[in-house]
């Protein structure tokens, strides 16, 4: 049996702390962020997104992705690539850096942008969908509630002028300047007058395939035909 030196020096590093065959290492073969992130390269010169600590806004996008992954917390990312050795190695850090301090990543989502993300994202799905990893075998949808209170009260008072009994959703269009608003219920007795934000997600990779936004009167087994 060998003894313990303590003088003795041994090389490790983070690829040999993370497995083969871990999903981080898989995606980054089927995923290239080099050309995911070209829409996005001029923000490595800009002081608030990273550029200036030396992160780079590939590596950001890669933690951004993560959370999105994993369903992290800002706070919760920042412990997450500090704790864990295969999203250090999926971001790109070596193992003694230290990570994004959590307030950096609202910032590059806002520098980034809703619609450039939702495009990055877009192109990730297609990829895993080309690539056989995104079947789609078993999609879940759910939805929230996005309650319109601003006219309720003065379309109450048209369709009691115009002497209309009820004010539902054969009614309302034709008392509101918004043809699109409609009247939704949730069990028997909670009713709210606006929309609903829809959310696909494939059950295997959980990955999100759509965000739409429906009529509040819309079911979920309906919702899946958009």
């Amino acid at each position: 049996m060998q003894e313990f030196n303590p003088n003795q020096t041994e090389l490790i590093t983070l690829d040999m702390l993370v497995s083969k065959d871990h999903k981080y290492r898989k995606m980054l073969n089927l995923l290239n962020f080099t050309s995911l992130c070209k829409p996005i390269m001029k923000l490595n010169r800009e002081e608030n997104t990273g550029g200036k600590q030396g992160y780079g806004i590939t590596k950001l996008f890669k933690c951004i992705f993560l959370q999105f992954l994993e369903d992290l917390s800002d706070r919760q990312l920042q412990n997450y690539l500090q704790e864990n050795n295969a999203a250090k190695l999926f971001a790109g850090f070596n193992l003694t850096d230290k990570p994004p301090h959590f307030s950096l990543f609202t910032k590059v989502r806002h520098r980034i942008g809703t619609v450039r993300l939702s495009k990055m994202f877009n192109k990730i799905n297609k990829n895993l969908k080309k690539s056989g990893h995104l079947l789609e075998n078993f999609t879940f949808v759910d939805a929230t509630h996005i309650i319109r209170k601003n006219k309720l009260w003065e379309e109450r008072d048209k369709a009691i002028a115009k002497k209309y009994k009820k004010l539902n959703n054969e009614i309302l269009p034709k008392v509101t300047y918004d043809k699109e608003v409609r009247i939704g219920c949730k069990g028997k007795n909670k009713f709210w007058t606006g929309y609903k934000a829809n959310v696909s997600m494939d059950m295997q990779t959980g990955l999100i395939h759509k965000i739409f936004l429906t009529a509040a009167n819309i079911t979920d087994a309906k919702a899946l035909k958009y």
